[in-house]
């Protein structure tokens, strides 16, 4: 009921940017908070940044400083930015978000996208 399809990963060398974006489509009524998750081989999924609709935003220490997460809601997207890469970024970033839908629009669900790979590496 609610897609959402990340683009802009890809091979990067360390000190690089890249950014990437996500885009939700569907029978959106609300999009609430959204966000960026992260796996590394072996390693649990983890909060990269997330942001509230209202812009309130939330990162995680590793990458304070060096991502910056922003949205437009009008176009119901969110990006992340990310400066100064470092290998151990390296993973697949997932995009999330909580929304509500047109048929069941008293109770939100979490949705995620497929996941992008992002690889620093030299």
């Amino acid at each position: 009921q609610v897609q959402l399809v990340e683009s802009g990963g890809g091979l990067v060398q360390p000190g690089g940017s890249l950014r990437l974006s996500c885009a939700a489509s569907g029978s959106i009524f609300r999009l609430y908070s959204m966000g960026w998750y992260r796996q590394a081989p072996g390693k649990q999924r983890e909060l990269v940044a997330a942001i509230t609709s209202g812009g309130n935003t939330n990162y995680t220490d590793s990458v304070k400083g060096r991502f910056t997460i922003s949205r437009d809601n009008a176009k119901t997207m969110v990006y992340l930015q990310m400066n100064s890469l470092k290998p151990e970024d390296t993973a697949v970033y997932y995009c999330n978000a909580a929304a509500t839908v047109y048929s069941d629009y008293e109770v939100a669900r979490g949705y995620w996208g497929q996941g992008t790979q992002v690889t620093v590496s030299s």
